[in-house]
């Protein structure tokens, strides 16, 4: 079998409806499992997932409302710096610029000063969301409704440049700035979803390298996102990116700096059973050619998990003694679902079939969950 991040890149994303192999609206589905918008306000529990290719509409129509819930109580405002000159002083003089242009002689003051205002970098990036989901959605009303109020946004003086995904991670949202995160949760993942569908036509994704990295963020952050919301139901504690300690018991001057950290994709927790399972996602094949063999394991994912599930044992922790574990890979067409118990814990190893129905793929995450729950115990 060969390797997905291979597979992404072996047909052209111009290919209506796909991305390589993998269907668009699929790549929307992990897209909805991975965004803050799944986790809000129980927007996971009301089965946006159920037909994929409506989603884009759906988020849409979300988004508009958070929107005009916001407009019909003002957007939000905010502080930005302006540099005028101007008849009176405001804010600080900029002596410098006042002396060298002889402003004073015409009555006038460089001034450096903040100014309350509605065009704030978050409520740009909405509207640029609203632009952009627009050009995606498949129904005319919700199209129009979201230009309507993109053109209402501008006219409310929201009209400069859109930041950018890593200038809106920088920023924060107060204890009054609820209604605020949800709009803006909405955005991102409208953002998203136009990605995909952009492709064909604007290359955004056209190189074969930046897809895999893309594709396999993405899987990694679904997962995740996925098993939060939907476990969490359950009694699960689910923690996302964290990081386990080496037991080390002597150590050299420098080593700190070159010993590896172990990241975990996702840990599992379920205190009342005493269960722990520790989730490892990978985007390439969970098999390889071996030396006497045509199929093998790739032995370096079964040394990382088999080092997460030991380096943890014996240390006071009762979940970590008896840790399963949990290694996903994603696949396109074939399934792989095998298991083996080593030292006392339970390893299972697992493809996701990214071509299948949104309700197939639901249902693989919730049978390996069930699987590794049921077969460790």
């Amino acid at each position: 079998m060969s390797a997905v991040a291979v597979q992404v890149g072996t047909e052209s994303p111009s290919t209506e409806g796909f991305i390589g192999r993998i269907p668009v609206r699929n790549l929307w589905l992990l897209m909805l499992y991975a965004s803050d918008l799944f986790r809000t306000r129980g927007i996971g529990n009301v089965g946006l997932e159920d037909n994929p290719d409506d989603l884009p509409d759906l988020v849409a129509e979300i988004l508009a409302r958070a929107v005009e819930v916001r407009q019909r109580r003002r957007l939000s405002l905010g502080y930005q710096s302006r540099d005028q000159v101007i008849n009176r002083v405001r804010g600080r003089i900029d002596v410098l610029t006042t002396e060298r242009h002889q402003l004073l002689d015409r009555g006038l003051v460089a001034c450096r000063f903040e100014e309350f205002t509605t065009d704030t970098p978050r409520n740009r990036f909405v509207r640029a969301a609203l632009e952009s989901v627009s050009r995606v959605v498949r129904r005319k009303d919700i199209a129009h409704r979201c230009r309507a109020l993109a053109s209402g946004m501008k006219a409310m003086g929201v009209s400069g440049e859109a930041p950018t995904r890593a200038q809106m991670s920088t920023d924060r949202f107060g204890r009054n700035d609820s209604d605020d995160r949800f709009m803006v949760a909405a955005a991102k993942l409208a953002f998203d979803l136009a990605l995909p569908t952009e492709a064909s036509g604007a290359n955004v994704l056209s190189l074969p390298d930046r897809e895999a990295t893309w594709v396999r963020r993405l899987f990694e952050r679904a997962v995740g996102g996925f098993y939060d919301v939907v476990l969490s139901l359950q009694g699960w504690r689910v923690l996302c990116g964290g990081t386990m300690s080496w037991q080390i018991e002597q150590k050299s001057t420098g080593i700190e700096k070159i010993l590896p950290t172990m990241r975990t994709d996702v840990v599992l927790d379920h205190l009342s059973t005493g269960r722990r399972i520790v989730i490892d996602t990978k985007f390439t094949s969970i098999l390889t050619s071996g030396w006497y063999r045509e199929e093998t394991l790739r032995s370096g994912y079964l040394y990382q998990i088999y080092a997460y599930l030991r380096s943890q044992v014996g240390r006071g922790d009762a979940l970590a003694d008896c840790a399963s574990g949990l290694l996903l890979h994603p696949a396109i067409g074939e399934t792989v679902d095998e298991s083996v118990i080593i030292q006392g814990h339970h390893i299972r190893f697992a493809t996701v079939d990214l071509t299948g129905t949104s309700a197939d793929i639901r249902s693989q995450l919730l049978r390996f969950f069930d699987l590794t729950h049921h077969s460790g115990s």
